[in-house]
């Protein structure tokens, strides 16, 4: 099942039939909670067991394998580790998490697995999985990263194992390996517990023949390790594991074979057969040999000598069901012996062929009841039924009312209707096409269709809603159904092509829904319809290719309406066809190995392959594939695909060196293609973009119906809102919302082009003219416009198309309800459960129902179903109200079965049986209870009339939504709650949408209307103006009212509705989303994991950081070394070459889903409930990563979560220091200083040291394999430098990281968008864009250090311009230069932001402004025309007369810049700061004034002869001034400003309006 991205919701709806479930094996967990059948359709069940009373509830159906699952076993020895290890018959393995429901890890291995035993080595950390099968050797692997670990080889007649047991001897330290091969051999292996890959092969200690083929279990005695049960399907045998001598032997009843068989005590056995019976042996003492055996027989010496005459086992009960009928394949058996509260219980568990799960407790016979039974003679012996039953089947019949299906509403009652047999979802079209059991095919509206079977609401009153389109056609089942435009562009939109048991395959006109042709050329049911590749020749372009169960291939023409290729000499069933579109080829392969090539154009068969040459034929297709970069055909090829091994033994056997070499090139690439797979990055390449919702069928066995899984993209489902949001905006309209700043960039970028005298002059005017025009419009619209319509203006004709559409809208589709009453989309009466509300007459109703449909757009109609099934309901009565009123959503009607996905696409579905049952016997918590039953005002005595099941599904609904949906597992509400937080924050960014119609198209017209924008609106206009504004802003909080609920207050109101098991939501998993390249997901993933940092308390968040801080790699300077040099950027940027660096690579950062070691888990109840805190429990069984591409996944995840614990809870090292006030209120100070996590201090900063020097790496590495330029993970480090600068500032070298930033902002085109632009931009843009932000925090926090650096850099480029020449490099590729724009940008605004802090730096500033705008600039214009903002200080004066610049610093110093020649003169003016200066008009003069000093000074500036030699500035006048009164100095900005009357007179004005005249 292919998932576009891994953030996706999937929803079930199951049907009213239960899945076919042909259980193959079994197994129950550690704990007895959880139960795990397997099964030929490659499914999994999980089942929730109660461990007291066995008592099964199927839970979960994990989907994912290919094949019968054969085997399952446990993987760790931890009774709380809920994790399980399944292999199938195609080779894969999977690593389940029970709790989770997540797959952990998959491999696809070339060998089968028939049997697979845990076992704790000694001396290693957890259990190693011994696996035998269709192969030679023991394999011995880790139950978590799936690798081999090491292998034991056979030396002597090697052969496929049949057999396994492993022990420990008593009195030793090594583990034994006993197994037995198919042809009777037994060996064994002695373990050390040091092997590994890298050893040598292990051979078997010693081997010996025993009588005994095709054994099926071995099993020493675990209270006596002297006897061995071996067994085969004809009879049983005990073996002396001495000298491998038989003791006795038992064959097996007519009819049955032996299955398996386990020990029970010393001296009893217990076997099963195939018929699922099992058989209860008391072994003959005298023939058992071993120091416990006289012990554990009777004491009774008549006893004794009398069991003498008996040496045959005695079998003295048997386990079976009375009345059982005959099972159609042998059942999966497994004997369990658990612990319980001090006592042993010895459980014999069976599923079998029809879905039944059968639990039997095995009893206790004691030696005197023995002794009983064998007095008395039996015909048989008793018998003993199991003590449970249950099954899928069962568990569905319980269900009243049934699980929904898809298409509920076409069927009559409870009783299943026609099956549905095949479906195909059309995206464009919202649609989902069904084929069914009777031969018609259905065609519905999808999300209106799920709406009604899962959503109260006004929709549940219409009959025959939605409408449906009947095709009749078929004679017979639906086999498939195949939409070709989705494939390629180059078919009809309106085709849809079926295929039916009737041997036809059909063509419809979608739109007419009419029957066009019917193809009856194969003579058998057709099984697949695929499309041809798009490169093959034009007459093949216009075909679809059928095939059909009596093994035929065709391809028909849906132009020419013929069949054009009869392929049908295949004498087996076709299992894989490929394309060789430019040998015109089309290469079919059957299921025996065989391969037919046929000519497309003519329809001949080329040649038929066997063997070696079929395999390359088939391999060679699948390269082109690759080559064409068509993924599909890949997939399907892996079919007839062999291992290259395979080949390679073929090659050695007939001495082909040819066949050697092209197996062993074929082993490599198919490695290489899989070392590709797991490390790309996907963060370099943009991914195809997924749809919103997908529908997919789902069937595990061919003979049931289909259930329906809903797969709901987030990040599709935003993209889609925002491009249709986006796309109704013009650029204006754009950069209005602020959303680009387009304007702002090119204003600065123009300053720092070069000019031209009459470029510059034509740039000057427009730039005056839009200047002042920006400024005029801006001020008329602030005026106008507190409403922000024009925002929302729309250029061009379109709106006109609109208005139109609006008067038709409001002329043709009148909402039913005039008086706009119940404008929510639920009816007021309705408390959901019934109640249906008339509304008249059937006209009225499909008048509201077109209505309803023209208002949304399908990704509108998918957001709501999302969001109204993921919503916490009965959480907050009020906010459930705005929700259904104002927003739009719609309550459940009933549990929602959800699932998760996971690695290689593997799933978990939740079952509906589980639902119910886990929430009966609860009553509905008194909190929510009022809540919950005054929802829409539903009248108490409601109850009562309703059918009980009703009020039963009601009630286990709420208490779904309020509580089990949170306590279901982390993975789920982790996603659960992105999606929510993000779709909300969506909503409220599309101009506040909301769902409900009416506002919905409101709101659609507003953003065109234009007329109340610029004054001319009438009195009515205005007001009904205010009153949409109001309801803006009720949506607009309703909103950011669901975010909140789910983003911070959830776990407080869950655990106030009395759950004990909130599952929180995963810190990694949010951690890895920080930069997500989805804007709306990312700000959702940073919003819960601060809120779910700052719920952890202080002790929590140092457990985090213990758990984590191993995995933060190290860079830069040694482990003991506590102060890091302020040249620790050279050695990161360096680490590249060094290995450190290949540890933090991406590998995975982008999608993956580890599973998660360490999760938060909720407290129990009743422990040290801290009121304050909630802890961070790390798991007992916190293991070590498991490969290096975890490894690497735990690295990076570290990195960024330890970056947020410190940017966000680290301790601001600059406000400590200094006792001067920062810009933290002292409140927020104090709470930073208390929740300051160890490590991340003042006095202890190793932590805050580490994290920051992996950040910096990540921001300065070269780009690598390993590393690629712009991934996630580099976002996230260059936003958590932004966002923690001051806490990691000690440990940085801010020269570097500012240039590194600067790096990245300069590849900056124009359109770089604002932090709100939700759409996902190309990976370079996202790191620009964060760089942007990063160096606007950096500035803002640190505003000296950001103007010093930047200044030291600027002289550093100015030294090297003077000696470029001599130095020969190239200053234009220097990132000063390239990156003027974005300085320019900084320094604007902090001058904006902080005018006071600026005033202090005020000649570095200036310097910077210099090296930023172009000089041509400052030619014919003033600096305050060029860059305004540097003369709001009254300390700088240009003189365009003589091109020179005046800045007064805050030492009294005054910098003197001589444009012409490129100069700086200082000159110390006075004893204190400068206050102001001027240049008199002629520029002959400079005035400045300290008022600090109370003096004002004349300066001239003579030069030498024609202006050769160095000028000289000196004091020609001086006089004191007046003391300013302290009042006006407490505002520096505003004390004074120096004005010329004349050439020879200058005014010095102070605030208080006071005028003073010198005179030179």
């Amino acid at each position: 099942m292919s998932v576009a991205t891994s953030l996706s919701v999937p929803v079930v709806l199951w049907g009213k039939t239960a899945p076919t479930h042909c259980i193959s094996c079994i197994l129950l967990s550690r704990d007895q909670r959880t139960l795990a059948t397997g099964c030929y359709d490659g499914q999994i069940c999980l089942w929730q067991v109660d461990p007291d009373t066995l008592k099964m509830t199927p839970r979960c159906l994990l989907v994912g394998h290919t094949g019968p699952v054969l085997c399952l076993s446990k993987a760790s020895i931890m009774s709380d580790n809920n994790f399980i290890v399944s292999s199938s018959e195609t080779g894969e393995m999977c690593t389940w998490d029970l709790v989770d429901g997540k797959c952990c890890e998959v491999v696809k291995l070339p060998y089968v697995h028939t049997n697979i035993q845990a076992y704790h080595l000694s001396g290693q950390d957890d259990v190693r999985l011994f696996c035998n099968g269709y192969y030679a050797e023991v394999l011995v692997m880790d139950p978590f990263s799936l690798e081999i670990v090491f292998t034991l080889s056979s030396r002597v007649n090697p052969d496929w194992i049949c057999a396994l047991h492993i022990l420990r001897p008593a009195k030793r330290k090594e583990d034994v390996v006993l197994a037995l091969t198919t042809t009777g051999t037994v060996k064994v292996w002695t373990l050390t517990g040091q092997e590994n890959k890298a050893s040598e092969p292990l051979f078997e200690n010693e081997s010996k023949q025993i009588r005994c083929l095709n054994a099926l279990s071995m099993t020493c005695c675990a209270y006596n390790q002297r006897t061995v049960l071996v067994l085969c399907s004809k009879f049983w045998q005990i073996y002396d594991a001495g000298d491998f001598s038989v003791l006795c032997s038992v064959i097996s009843p007519r009819g049955e074979r032996w299955l398996g068989g386990d020990f029970l005590a010393t001296d009893r056995v217990i076997v099963w057969s195939d018929e699922g019976k099992g058989y209860l042996y008391k072994l003959p003492a005298n023939k058992l040999k071993g120091k416990s055996v006289s012990s554990s027989v009777a004491d009774n010496r008549d006893f004794h000598t009398r069991s003498v005459e008996t040496d045959n086992p005695f079998l003295y009960c048997v386990l079976s069901v009375p009345g059982d009928k005959p099972l159609s394949c042998p059942p999966a058996m497994r004997f369990h012996l658990v612990s319980r509260g001090g006592r042993f219980l010895k459980y014999l568990l069976r599923g079998d062929s029809e879905g039944q799960v059968l639990a039997w407790a095995v009893p206790d016979v004691s030696g005197s009841q023995l002794a009983q039974l064998r007095q008395e003679e039996f015909a048989r012996p008793p018998g003993m039924p199991p003590m449970v039953t249950t099954s899928l089947t069962k568990a569905w019949a319980d269900m009243k009312p049934p699980p929904v299906g898809i298409l509920d509403q076409l069927d009559s009652g409870d009783l299943p209707g026609v099956k549905l047999t095949a479906s195909i979802y059309l995206s464009q079209q919202n649609r989902l096409v069904v084929g069914r059991e009777d031969g018609s095919i259905i065609i519905v509206p999808a999300t209106q269709t799920v709406l009604l079977q899962l959503l109260h609401g006004r929709h549940q009153q219409y009959d025959d809603w939605p409408p449906h389109q009947l095709l009749p056609g078929h004679a017979g089942r639906v086999n498939c159904l195949l939409y070709p435009h989705h494939h390629h562009p180059r078919y009809e939109r309106s085709h849809l092509v079926s295929g039916g048991v009737d041997f036809a395959v059909c063509l419809w006109d979608l739109y007419a829904g009419t029957l066009l042709h019917k193809f009856c050329v194969h003579a058998g049911e057709i099984t697949q319809l695929l499309v041809p590749p798009p490169n093959c020749t034009p007459r093949i372009q216009t075909c679809v290719c059928s095939v059909a169960s009596d093994h035929s291939v065709t391809l028909l023409s849906l132009t020419q309406r013929r069949c054009y290729v009869l392929a049908s000499r295949h004498l087996f069933p076709v299992v894989s066809i490929k394309w060789r579109p430019l040998d015109d080829f089309m290469v079919v392969g059957c299921s025996d190995g065989t391969v037919y090539v046929w000519q497309m154009e003519t329809g001949h068969l080329d040649r038929v392959l066997h063997g070696i040459g079929a395999e390359e034929v088939l391999f060679a297709c699948d390269e082109t594939a690759a080559a064409g970069a068509s993924g599909g055909g890949a997939a399907a090829g892996e079919v007839g695909l062999a291992n290259p091994a395979v080949h390679f033994f073929r090659g050695l056997r007939h001495r082909n060196l040819s066949a050697i070499r092209h197996a062993t090139q074929r082993g490599l690439h198919q490695l290489q293609q899989l070392h590709q797979g797991a490390h790309q990055d996907p963060g370099d390449v943009p991914r195809p973009r997924g749809l919103p919702l997908d529908v997919q069928g789902l069937r595990t066995n061919p003979r049931d119906p289909e259930a329906h899984v809903l797969c709901f993209d987030i990040e599709a489902l935003i993209v889609q809102l925002l491009t249709e949001e986006y796309g109704a905006m013009s650029p204006g309209s754009l950069e209005a919302q602020g959303l680009i700043s387009r304007a702002e960039y090119q204003k600065v970028a123009a300053l720092t082009m070069s000019a031209s005298p009459d470029a510059h002059k034509k740039i000057a005017d427009f730039f005056g003219r839009v200047k002042d025009k920006a400024g005029d419009v801006e001020r008329i619209l602030k005026e106008k416009d507190r409403h922000g319509i024009l925002a929302k203006m729309k250029e061009g004709a379109e709106n006109v198309q609109t208005k139109l559409q609006a008067k038709a809208e409001s002329v043709g589709f009148r909402p039913v309800n005039m008086d706009g009453r119940d404008a929510a989309g639920s009816p007021g009466g309705s408390g959901g459960s019934g109640a249906r509300s008339g509304i008249g007459g059937t006209a009225g109703r499909w008048n509201s129902v077109s209505a309803e449909s023209a208002m949304a757009s399908p990704s509108m109609e998918v957001a709501q179903l999302l969001l109204s099934l993921l919503h916490a309901w009965g959480m907050d009565p009020d906010l459930d109200r705005v929700c259904e009123t104002k927003l739009g959503l719609l309550r459940p009607m009933l549990p929602v079965s959800f699932g998760v996905v996971s690695k290689g696409g593997y799933m978990s579905l939740l079952l509906p049986t589980w639902l119910p049952q886990a929430l009966t016997g609860e009553t509905v918590t008194t909190e929510t209870a009022p809540a919950t039953l005054a929802t829409g005002g539903t009248p108490g005595g409601l109850e009562k009339d309703l059918p009980p099941e009703l009020v039963r599904m009601e009630r286990s609904t709420r208490l779904f939504t309020a509580r089990a949906h949170w306590e279901l597992s982390t993975t789920l509400t982790s996603t659960h709650l992105l999606a929510v937080v993000a779709l909300a924050n969506t909503l409220m960014a599309m101009s506040n949408a909301s769902f409900v119609p009416e506002q919905e198209r409101s709101r659609k017209l507003h953003r065109q209307a234009t007329r109340s924008s610029l004054g001319w609106a009438s009195k009515a206009e205005q007001d009904s103006e205010e009153l949409w504004t109001a309801q803006q802003a009720q949506i607009k909080q309703g909103w950011s009212l669901l975010a909140t609920l789910h983003c911070v207050l959830l776990p407080d109101k869950v655990a106030a509705a009395g759950s004990r098991t909130f599952k929180r939501p995963q810190v990694e998993m949010l951690a890895r989303r920080w930069q997500h390249h989805c804007l709306e997901v990312r700000e959702a993933a940073q919003a819960l994991l601060l809120a779910e940092l700052g719920r952890l308390g202080p002790r929590g968040r140092k457990a985090l950081v213990d758990a984590w801080a191993p995995y933060v790699p190290a860079y830069g300077t040694a482990p003991g070394d506590t102060h890091a040099p302020q040249t620790a950027g050279t050695t990161t940027s360096q680490a590249n070459s060094t290995g450190a660096s290949n540890l933090l690579s991406p590998a995975s950062a982008e999608n993956m889903e580890p599973p998660a070691p360490s999760q938060p888990q909720p407290q129990p109840a009743g422990e040290d409930e801290d009121e304050e805190e909630e802890e961070y429990t790390e798991e007992a069984w916190a293991r070590k990563p498991w490969s290096t591409a975890e490894l690497r996944r735990k690295q990076t995840t570290a990195v960024v979560l330890l970056g947020v614990i410190g940017a966000e809870f680290g301790q601001d090292a600059a406000a400590e220091a200094s006792a001067a006030p920062v810009h933290l209120p002292t409140r927020e100070q104090q709470r930073r200083k208390s929740s300051v996590v160890e490590g991340f201090g003042l006095g202890h900063n190793s932590l805050a040291r580490r994290t920051s020097l992996a950040l910096t790496h990540l921001l300065l590495a070269e780009p690598s394999p390993q590393l690629p330029a712009h991934t996630q993970l580099r976002r996230a480090a260059i936003d958590l430098l932004g966002r923690g600068f001051t806490v990691w500032e000690p440990h940085l070298d801010v020269t570097k990281v500012l240039l590194g930033l600067l790096e990245l902002c300069c590849h900056a085109d124009k359109l770089v968008p604002s932090m709100t632009y939700g759409l996902p931009l190309s990976p370079a843009a996202d790191s620009c864009r964060t760089a942007r932000h990063a160096l606007t925090l950096i500035a803002t926090a640190r505003p000296a250090a950001f103007i010093t650096t930047m200044a030291r850099e600027v002289a550093r480029y100015n030294t090297l311009q003077q000696n470029s020449q001599a130095l020969n490099v190239n200053l234009h590729s220097s990132v000063l230069h390239r990156a003027k724009p974005e300085i320019l940008r900084g320094v604007e605004l902090l001058i904006d932001k902080m005018q006071s802090e600026m005033s202090d730096l005020l000649i570095e500033v200036v310097d910077i402004v210099l090296h930023c705008v172009d000089p041509g600039h400052l030619k014919q214009q003033r600096l305050n025309e060029v860059f305004p903002a540097v003369c709001r200080f009254q300390q700088v004066s240009h003189c365009p007369h003589t091109r020179r610049i005046a800045v007064g610093a805050r030492s009294g110093q005054v910098a003197i810049y001589e444009l012409r020649s490129n100069r700086c003169q200082t000159v110390s003016a006075h004893s204190s700061s400068v206050t102001a200066c001027a240049f008199s008009p002629d520029g002959k003069f400079l005035a400045t004034y300290s008022c600090q000093e109370n003096r004002l000074s004349f300066w001239q500036t003579s030069t030498g002869m024609f202006g050769l030699g160095n000028s000289q500035t000196r004091c020609v006048k001086s006089y004191s001034t007046a003391p300013i009164p302290d009042m006006s100095r407490l505002n520096p900005a505003r004390l004074a400003r120096l004005v010329w009357i004349n050439n020879r007179t200058v005014a010095l004005m102070l605030a208080d309006g006071s005028e003073t005249r010198f005179n030179v």
